[in-house]
């Protein structure tokens, strides 16, 4: 590798969430298209560097790293930033927010992106399950919310945290897909979390993610499809 990280990435895709981390620590990356329409993803070079040919991958010089919450926890461990240290007082209280995010908000998102895969091609099924997800996210969201009424110094305030970036992403994809089914979100109902948007969106580290995937001006507050230069969103 010519930099210390190469990752592997699809527009708007939740290697958005690295990209956004790598540029806010200002760390040099390479940046490697997984051409999602050719299901690249899923070829035996990717697998070999995730076996669950999922996006992102981000290649270290400790080797591959899969699994967005653990390359986020990673980079932060390893530039010290963006999180509070191991032996801080708040660590406990930041991993169960960001494990949250990750195992419970971000997975449960799939069940909206990908309905037909868990309940099959009956459209009244599909509406059925993504009905019961939107009554999950929406209690979902408070939680993180109240979590950053608090005002951690982790969370939703002015030193920009990997779970900042985390959560202004899943906020941007629950407006834009399932395309067409986005009716039930409105981000004012969450006020704090509609602030610590709105704040990141000026951040030179956003700005140059937005160049980079054609984001638009507010991909968080007001967000709409990408336009990437690089590569291609599908």
């Amino acid at each position: 590798m010519n930099t210390p990280y190469r990752l592997h990435y699809a527009p708007d895709n939740a290697s958005l969430i690295v990209r956004l981390t790598l540029e806010e620590m200002e760390q040099p990356y390479d940046a490697v298209l997984v051409d999602r329409r050719k299901r690249a993803q899923r070829s035996a070079e990717y697998l070999q560097l995730n076996p669950a040919g999922l996006i992102p991958v981000l290649e270290t010089p400790d080797g591959p790293i899969f699994e967005t919450g653990a390359i986020l926890l990673w980079l932060a461990d390893r530039h010290g930033g963006m999180a509070p240290a191991p032996d801080s007082p708040q660590r406990a209280t930041f991993l169960k927010w960001l494990f949250f995010t990750s195992n419970t908000v971000h997975s449960g998102m799939r069940l909206l992106f990908y309905s037909e895969q868990y309940v099959g091609p009956d459209r009244a099924h599909q509406e059925g399950l993504r009905g019961h997800v939107h009554g999950q996210l929406s209690h979902h969201l408070a939680a993180l919310d109240a979590a950053a009424a608090a005002r951690p110094a982790w969370f939703g305030g002015a030193a920009r945290s990997v779970l900042d970036f985390y959560v202004a992403c899943l906020l941007r994809w629950m407006v834009l897909y399932p395309v067409g089914g986005c009716d039930w979100f409105d981000l004012s109902k969450w006020p704090h979390l509609q602030a610590m948007a709105a704040r990141l969106e000026p951040c030179a580290s956003v700005r140059r993610a937005i160049d980079a995937e054609g984001l638009g001006p507010h991909p968080f507050t007001a967000p709409r499809y990408a336009n990437p230069p690089e590569g291609f969103a599908s």
